[in-house]
């Protein structure tokens, strides 16, 4: 079980490292973008004073480069008496607690070699203190100021041991002993090195160019250097800037000979001096210096040299405060997604119309009256029904019983009802009204061979015309089948005819006419004839013309239907 524990919590452990690797990315990522000219790779200071005024004007100059952090802190050892070698002064104390304050920023001090060093000691004598150097005679010297720089804390001082060691301005040049030069400074750092809780590094820095001799002869070996760094100042030798690349011992051949031997550079000193405000110098050393990525550069912050504290360089000022000014970036303000509103399509129903549902019309179909059979006058006449009268009683004029036995096939019964066909309305004919009469032939009256006894009533000829439906005419009344008057039988060898069905007749049905050739009989006397027109509708009346129905009854007193 104790493998799989160890396995989670290296698993755990490996996330959150992980996790704060990607956060620390994150962070910088902002910085690596603001554009700062200076980079913030690059440590950046200036030299402001060698004493506490110098450690008290870096915020100033801080904020003054908008807020641009400002990582080294740049001094001098003063180089008149072994004393202040040894470290004997008490800015130390001022600078090393601006170092302690924050772990990421870098306190660098220039070292002298030799005590008197400005005094402008002649070449031989420098030769002889340069052997005695050499020979140890200084060791106790170094050996007091690497303890007194651990005492303060600030074990890993960048030490620019012997500055411009090729040119003539200094006592501890290396112009007039090379081989004893390099000789004494290996001894130095040996001495330094050798105090316990040291972490020095040591900056072999010439002057560019040439000067009195070429710095690459005075370089004591890799063992005992940390950095390559490079005082250029704008001055000759160089007309230009480019000149002061690309000249022997110049800014390209520094740069080659530290990757050559593996070794950082560093740029201590730098700025304006013999060609006066130079705006042009001035952002060309900048951009070398981003281009070169050097651990660290310090300008030189006074008249001339300098851009800060120096006010005769407006222009060069301008340039350096807009390069190393960090650009930062503006909020990013997130572009606002404004969602595209998702407009649903309207769905539009279909509105659900119902279909109305017309009931379809029971319509009776109109009983097509064929181009009506009005039956024209024929010859065919039915034979008038002669009856057999009874034996008329002198009494007076009784009419004889039917057999009750012997119904009347031919007569229907008078209150059959007629088939409920819709008919064209016929409003109920006016006898004021005249209407044309159609002639109706008149039935040819069959002379009854015994003279009909006045009990005996006449049949009644139906008219040939076709009755309307709704018509209903003044019929006599007709006895009820309980007091029927005798009806004459008629003759059994003619066939009574069946009603037409293509006419429905509200009244009762008139006997058929037979098939037999009438008779002709004479017309009744006191006859009445009533004639009503038919209204078929317009497309029927187109198609049979104007009919009448006309109904003719005898009133007469012998017809035996005389009711008073």
């Amino acid at each position: 079980m104790p493998r799989p524990r160890r396995r989670l919590a290296s698993t755990c452990i490996g996330t959150v490292t992980a996790g704060l690797l990607a956060t620390g990315a994150a962070l910088a990522a902002p910085e690596e973008q603001s554009g700062d000219t200076g980079t913030a790779d690059i440590a950046m200071g200036a030299y402001l004073d060698y004493g506490p005024p110098g450690v008290a004007r870096i915020p100033f100059l801080s904020n003054w480069l908008g807020g641009k952090e400002i990582r080294v802190g740049h001094t001098y050892l003063p180089g008149d008496q072994w004393a202040g070698i040894e470290g004997g002064v008490s800015f130390l104390d001022d600078w090393a607690q601006w170092r302690r304050q924050r772990d990421d920023r870098m306190f660098v001090l220039n070292v002298p070699m030799q005590e008197r060093n400005e005094a402008r000691v002649p070449d031989y004598q420098v030769a002889q203190l340069i052997r005695a150097g050499a020979d140890g005679q200084y060791d106790r010297h170094f050996k007091k100021l690497a303890e007194r720089l651990v005492a303060l804390g600030v074990p890993d001082t960048v030490i620019v041991l012997g500055w411009e060691m090729n040119g003539t301005t200094y006592t501890h040049r290396c112009g007039p002993d090379p081989e004893n030069w390099k000789a004494y400074w290996k001894r130095v750092v040996n001495t330094m090195r050798s105090v316990p809780g040291q972490k020095f590094k040591f900056d072999f820095t010439p002057n560019r160019g040439t000067d009195a001799i070429g710095w690459t002869k005075c370089y004591p070996g890799d063992d005992v250097v940390d950095i390559v760094g490079m005082d250029s100042y704008d001055q000759g030798p160089g007309r230009n800037f480019d000149e002061q690349i690309s000249q022997p011992y110049g800014l390209q051949q520094h740069v080659d000979f530290a990757r050559a031997h593996g070794k950082e550079i560093s740029y201590p000193e730098w700025g304006l001096f013999r060609n006066g405000d130079n705006p042009e110098y001035m952002r060309r050393m900048l951009q070398w210096i981003q281009k070169q990525k050097p651990l660290y550069h310090t300008i030189t912050d006074y008249c001339p040299h300098g851009v800060w504290q120096c006010k005769q360089n407006p222009a060069s000022t301008k340039v350096f405060r807009e390069a190393l000014t960090p650009q930062r970036p503006d909020p990013v303000i997130p572009t606002p997604v404004v969602p595209t509103p998702v407009v649903p399509t309207p769905v539009i129903p279909t509105p659900q119309v119902p279909t109305p549902e017309i009931p379809t019309p029971v319509v009776t179909p109109p009983v097509v009256l064929p181009s009506p059979q009005v039956p024209s006058p024929s010859p065919v006449e039915p034979s008038p029904l002669v009856p057999s009268p009874a034996e008329p009683s002198p009494a007076g004029p009784s009419p004889a019983e039917p057999s009750p036995a012997e119904p009347s096939p031919v007569v229907p019964s008078p209150v059959a009802p007629s088939p409920q066909v819709p008919s064209p309305v016929v409003p109920t004919p006016s006898p004021v009204v005249p209407s044309p009469e159609i002639p109706a032939e008149p039935s040819p009256a069959v002379p009854s061979p015994v003279e009909p006894s006045p009990a005996a009533p006449s049949p009644v000829e139906p008219s040939p015309l076709v009755p309307s439906p709704e018509v209903s005419p003044v019929v006599p009344e007709v006895p009820s089948p309980s007091a029927s008057p005798v009806v004459p039988k008629p003759d059994p060898e003619v066939p009574s005819p069946a009603p037409s069905p293509l006419v429905p007749k509200p009244e009762p049905s008139q006997p058929p006419k037979p098939t037999t050739p009438p008779v002709p009989t004479v017309p009744p006397v006191n006859s009445t004839e009533w004639c009503v027109p038919i209204n078929f509708g317009e497309w029927l009346s187109k198609l049979v013309g104007k009919q009448s129905v006309c109904v003719k009854v005898d009133w007469g007193k012998e017809s035996g239907f005389w009711p008073f």
